[in-house]
């Protein structure tokens, strides 16, 4: 999957936007103003940290050692980096999802009600 793929999926989730609070190079996805994808643009090979569950973060670096690693510049117990081009874009999409939902799950009853609306 490459960088804009990835970022086309990002927006097609309700209440996701797009900005570059940190620097011109890092574009950074929140979902009601909280991130769930940062996407160093200047990085190679292309790369993208996503939050993920402390446990499965773990399962994750295991497996798919050398592509999936701790999160570059993150908390390394709740994000992870992943190397876009030596995953399958289905599993991708799969990360992104799970990535998202933790945020989601995080916020505020309000918050999601609010969200909810956007659908």
């Amino acid at each position: 999957m490459d960088i804009e793929a990835l970022r086309t999926y990002c927006l097609s989730k309700p209440g996701v936007t797009e900005s570059f609070p940190f620097d011109e190079y890092t574009l950074v996805f929140k979902v009601m103003g909280k991130m769930f994808a940062l996407v160093p643009l200047e990085r190679t090979p292309p790369q993208c940290n996503l939050k993920c569950d402390p446990e499965r973060a773990v399962e994750l670096r295991e497996e798919y050692d050398g592509i999936i690693i701790p999160g570059y510049h993150m908390s390394k117990t709740h994000w992870n980096t992943l190397l876009l081009h030596g995953i399958p874009p289905k599993f991708i999409v799969e990360l992104v999802d799970h990535s998202y939902d933790l945020v989601v799950s995080k916020m505020t009853k309000k918050m999601k009600e609010e969200l909810k609306n956007l659908s």
